[in-house]
């Protein structure tokens, strides 16, 4: 397939995307009982035409020329994807993984999580419905039609399958990485946000609630606990409470921490629900339009310094940024190691002391950690799949984009000779 082929392709999956999004935005909050419409929408219109403004699909079907090295290199697809749609992010997931693959040029088969899997079945079809009218070959884009732990597990290690995309729950994650074909794994988040005496606070404020808040806290890059510097921890209080958020106190944040952890083990209830569900659910009183719960982290063994996916962050003061470091250290400990965090602040020294300790894989700086690591307010690679590296068990230390779905092959020529013209072959 040659790029005006693969673009007439993409821009009509990018066109379909689009014209159903408000469709697929309600049905899937509406099947899963996660997140909410307003966002939903926002990612389903928003992000798909920014890919085309990222990414140019002759970037992964030309060869290209190193001249200064005299090295050609060929871009090759993959071949068969398996990719794995989480219920918590089922149709950005299916948009995204859809109009990379076929950028590349590759087929792919996707397996919806169980909770998901009408509103996903229904959009995988539309993809792949509207990638063959627009000329792609046939089962360019197919889904296992029933989900499965033995369907999911023959596909995973079918011989057939040259690469496996990785996203939701440990266990269907741990089920990829054990089947024997290549894996991009994408693991949890547990995102420490520093806030130093640097920072604009009022600003830090509004990225730091929005972040946590987008589609109630499910992303895995929205903030999970706020390391606040003691030097600006009052009047921070107070911007994060005039965002939004509301600090839970006094017997109160006892009653919430067992409405969410209950037994030690995350309340399913709570998953994806808005900050005033939770806190009915949990005999609190909040305002109307508080978009997130704050509760005071005791001890670093806490349960608010975990994984969390709803509009609920830990908060804790530091006196020192060192301390800073060490809570943040801690906070990764219990899960989140090689994803993202977050820091706000505008002394460079600190920045970079932070980010050469933390073990992640990227840090967002002065923006809404939701944004900054998925690459919306940043130039990293935009996109919803989250590499975790070494330290989270990954063999990918970078946001998952089109160029991971192909590999180069490198015509090397002797290091003495000229390399031919191009325009003549």
């Amino acid at each position: 397939y040659t790029t005006y082929a693969v673009e007439k392709i993409i821009q009509a999956l990018v066109k379909a995307a689009v014209e159903h999004a408000e469709h697929y935005a309600n049905w899937s909050v509406e099947e899963t009982g996660y997140g909410n419409i307003e966002d939903n929408l926002y990612k389903y219109r928003d992000y798909p035409p920014k890919l085309l403004e990222r990414y140019q699909p002759a970037d992964y079907i030309e060869p290209s020329a190193d001249v200064d090295n005299n090295i050609v290199s060929f871009p090759k697809p993959a071949g068969i994807i398996a990719a794995l749609v989480p219920a918590t992010n089922p149709i950005m997931t299916i948009y995204y993984e859809a109009i990379i693959a076929m950028m590349t040029r590759n087929v792919l088969i996707f397996s919806p999580h169980p909770k998901a899997q009408h509103c996903a079945q229904h959009a995988i079809a539309l993809m792949c419905r509207t990638a063959e009218d627009a000329g792609a070959p046939t089962g360019v884009i197919q889904s296992l039609p029933r989900p499965g732990i033995e369907a999911l597990d023959y596909l995973l290690a079918s011989p057939r399958v040259n690469l496996i995309l990785a996203t939701g729950g440990k266990n269907r994650v741990a089920a990829a990485c054990r089947s024997g074909n290549p894996v991009f794994g994408m693991g949890p988040g547990n995102v420490p946000c520093f806030v130093h005496r640097s920072a604009t606070l009022a600003a830090a404020a509004e990225h730091i609630i929005a972040s946590n808040s987008f589609d109630h806290g499910l992303p895995c890059v929205c903030e999970s606990v706020v390391i606040a510097d003691s030097a600006i921890a009052q009047p921070l209080r107070g911007l994060l409470a005039a965002a939004g958020g509301y600090f839970v106190t006094g017997a109160a944040a006892e009653q919430l921490r067992a409405w969410l952890f209950p037994e030690g083990r995350v309340n399913p209830a709570v998953i994806g629900k808005s900050a005033v569900c939770i806190a009915a659910g949990a005999g609190i009183a909040v305002p109307p339009d508080t978009k997130s719960l704050l509760l005071h982290v005791r001890a670093m063994d806490d349960c608010m310094c975990r994984e969390k996916s709803f509009p609920v962050m830990g908060y804790i003061e530091a006196e020192q940024v060192p301390t800073a470091i060490e809570i943040a250290l801690a906070i990764l400990e219990t899960g989140g190691k090689g994803h993202s965090a977050v820091i706000h602040g505008t002394d460079e020294t600190v920045i970079h002391r932070y980010a050469a300790a933390l073990p992640v894989c990227r840090i967002a700086v002065n923006t809404r950690g939701v944004d900054g690591s998925s690459g919306v307010s940043t130039h990293l690679t935009r996109g919803p799949l989250i590499g975790t590296g070494f330290f989270g068990g990954s063999c990918v230390d970078d946001n998952i984009g089109p160029h991971y779905l192909v590999q180069q092959c490198r015509v090397a020529y002797p290091a003495d000779a000229t390399l031919p013209d191009r325009d003549k072959h």
